[in-house]
């Protein structure tokens, strides 16, 4: 038949007129159903509110023309389903209307089993369980729509996602012509891309007027009130608001240990939750607490989720959309008591160094949940100093352009609300101080620390370890500024205290010890800061390991002085194991990574190995400029190394225009 006309027994629901994308998605849709073989079901699972239905009705209404029987089978009811295909043998004049309905479905089955071009949709299925006995195995085809990803000997399965963003604003402008691109954006963003949500958005501020500021500042306050409607968008059964509530209240009577789960994870951020997060955890309700003392018993638990399409499983756990979210705290009466275990379950999963490489992972996976907690106006001590280490946690792995804005927001609101000498905000002014210095703002860094030392001493006296550790960092900005003398002083007064009150071994000691043979090595005393330095990497290598950050550190601190030595080959091939070490452990574009390549590509410039140098040079500026930006001066340093490669190459116009960016790159704002 002519494309577009519909077939001769057929019940689809009506087409979206504002149907938006996915063309991609219903391409791989068509090829999977055309592919033959036995088992042509198809199930499209998501979320609640991703489209599901919306996709399989524009894919029937697009392919139409195709099929001489199109039938539409509302699954919710498994106990309805037998009536419907009872309905569509009488439609399709397989048996009389007077017939039974188990005389009808026998009729049905066997007619679609020799069918060549009969689709049939079985919309919004709960269990795979309640589809498989109307299954008649021929060659029709077959589309379902879940929430439960779970289909395996069923069907092939396509996971449908949130819109990607363009599809967002289109259905957005489609909806709201007058739109602009970017207020387009901004609330799409705002709401996740949900589709359901993003027609719901369009619909409301076509009705009413109102702007996309007022809504997104009423999208923050009270979502679940927003979210809701007497009229949802087109397609939809209900809004988003009931969607999300209903299937909340089916799950607390279905499985109470997993409405206590989704409880909890509506206080966290929409990025995934690890599941450990909850295992052996004190203060959990009780049905959870149950279900918590077993990973396979608490897996099962958080699949009821995904069943009911509250949230989707990653392999770093369970992940809830951003607006379910918001609907569950806005509706949950008891969203205090849900708060403070939150918090307490973050507390207790803190992981036990910020440094160590191996954690690293485990605090990217807390990250965003601390942060969901708003640590900058918590009252709780212990999530403030859990915020605080997260943050260190940015530093240890070279981010610094993430953990700066991190520290101004703590370091700010805990000034306001604790006062200056509280001890975390003085902890946020070292951490904030560093973020600085890491970005080479050292003005700003030297008038923070100078001030947080000052208060320390006042506070906690010379020898406490915090008062030390402000005086190393103050130390390290005087060096970067040029006061070299006065950084000397204060490293060997620092370094001689933490020596008499932690002993020589300790990290924080041998930190100390390279930080002043840096200071001795900048003013020309190459022997004391090789005697210093040689003797800090021993103790970090026995201490610390070969692999660890502060002993990798400490090796390119050695290696730098044997090379001002003049001891070059053996410089070489300490830079080069540290190089590969950091690397492997640390990744290619951390600041110890990137001051090893240096330092070995400056081995090999001075050991006239230039067109290997050359190479390592110009891909750790590369990395540099990205990572840090032009004009940190770290970034220029390398160029200049790279520009020295560049003329003793013989390239001397490209070294010329190398300065030249150089010179620019200062000067930029």
């Amino acid at each position: 038949r002519r494309p577009g006309s519909l077939p001769p027994v057929c019940n689809m629901p009506l087409r979206n007129a504002a149907f938006t994308g996915r063309d991609r998605m219903i391409v791989e849709l068509r090829d999977r159903l055309l592919g033959g073989g036995q088992v042509l079901v198809q199930a499209l699972h998501g979320m609640g509110g991703v489209g599901k239905t919306q996709l399989a009705v524009e894919y029937a209404h697009r392919f139409a023309g195709e099929y001489e029987l199109v039938w539409w089978i509302a699954s919710e009811n498994p106990a309805l389903i037998g009536e419907q295909l009872a309905a569509l043998a009488v439609t399709a004049g397989l048996v009389p209307a007077e017939t039974d309905v188990t005389a009808a479905v026998v009729a049905v089955r066997s007619h679609l089993r020799c069918a060549l071009r009969a689709l049939l949709v079985f919309d919004n299925v709960e269990r795979r369980e309640d589809i498989r006995p109307w299954l008649s195995g021929g060659s029709a085809h077959v589309l379902v729509t879940s929430r439960n990803p779970v289909w395996s000997d069923v069907a092939r399965t396509i996971s449908v996602d949130v819109f990607a963003r363009p599809e967002s604003v289109a259905l957005l402008r489609a909806i709201l012509p007058e739109l602009i691109v970017a207020d387009a954006d901004r609330l799409a963003r705002a709401l996740g891309d949900l589709p359901l949500a993003v027609a719901q958005a369009g619909d409301l501020l076509a009705e009413t007027g109102m702007g996309v500021e007022a809504y997104l500042s009423a999208l923050q306050q009270h979502a679940a009130e927003l979210l809701d409607s007497d009229s949802p968008p087109a397609g939809y059964p209900v809004p988003l608001a009931a969607a999300v509530t209903v299937a909340a209240d089916r799950l607390a009577a279905d499985a109470p240990a997993a409405r206590q789960l989704l409880a909890l994870c509506a206080h966290l951020a929409p990025e995934p939750v690890p599941l450990d997060l909850f295992t052996a955890a004190a203060g959990l309700p009780a049905e959870l607490a149950a279900a918590s003392g077993s990973i396979l018993a608490l897996g099962r638990t958080a699949g009821r989720l995904t069943r009911y399409g509250l949230a989707r499983t990653t392999t770093d756990g369970l992940q809830l959309h951003r607006l379910t979210q918001a609907i569950l705290r806005d509706t949950d009466p008891r969203s205090g008591v849900h708060r403070s275990t939150v918090e307490r379950l973050l507390i207790v999963a803190e992981p036990e160094d910020v440094i160590n490489p191996a954690l690293w992972q485990q605090w990217s996976l807390l990250m965003p949940h601390i942060l969901a907690c708003d640590p900058a106006g918590t009252d709780n001590t212990r999530l403030r100093w859990l915020a605080y280490y997260a943050g260190w946690h940015l530093l240890a792995r070279g981010d610094a352009r993430t953990a700066l804005p991190l520290a101004e927001q703590l370091h700010t609101a805990w000034t306001r609300r604790h006062g200056p000498d509280d001890p975390t905000t003085l902890n946020a002014a070292g951490l904030l101080a560093f973020a600085r210095r890491e970005l080479g703002h050292y003005e700003e860094a030297h008038r923070l620390d100078e001030d947080t030392l000052t208060r320390y001493r006042r506070l906690l006296g010379d020898d406490h370890l915090h008062t030390l550790n402000s005086a190393r960092d103050l130390a390290v900005d005087l060096r970067e500024l040029g006061e070299l003398e006065q950084a000397r002083r204060l490293d060997e007064d620092t370094l001689e205290r933490l020596r008499r009150v932690l002993g020589d071994d300790h990290p924080t000691t041998l930190v100390s010890a390279v930080c002043l043979a840096m200071d001795l090595r900048k003013l020309g005393d190459y022997e004391q800061a090789r005697r210093l330095d040689e003797d800090a990497l021993e103790r970090s290598r026995r201490v610390l390991g070969d692999d660890h950050p502060t002993t990798l550190a400490s090796a390119g601190n050695f290696a730098t002085d044997l090379r001002e030595l003049g001891e070059l080959e053996q410089a070489r091939r300490l830079d080069e194991d540290t190089l590969e070490r950091s690397r492997r452990v640390l990744g290619d574009d951390h600041p110890i990574t990137l001051a090893s390549a240096g330092n070995f590509a400056t081995d090999l410039r001075e050991l006239g190995e230039l067109e290997q140098a050359r190479r390592l040079d110009e891909d750790t500026l590369e990395r540099l400029r990205r990572v840090l930006g032009d004009d940190h001066p770290h970034t220029l340093g390398s160029a200049r190394g790279f520009a020295m490669d560049l003329r003793e190459l013989g390239e001397h116009e490209q070294a010329d225009r190398l300065e030249e960016d150089m010179a620019r790159w200062r000067s930029d704002p």
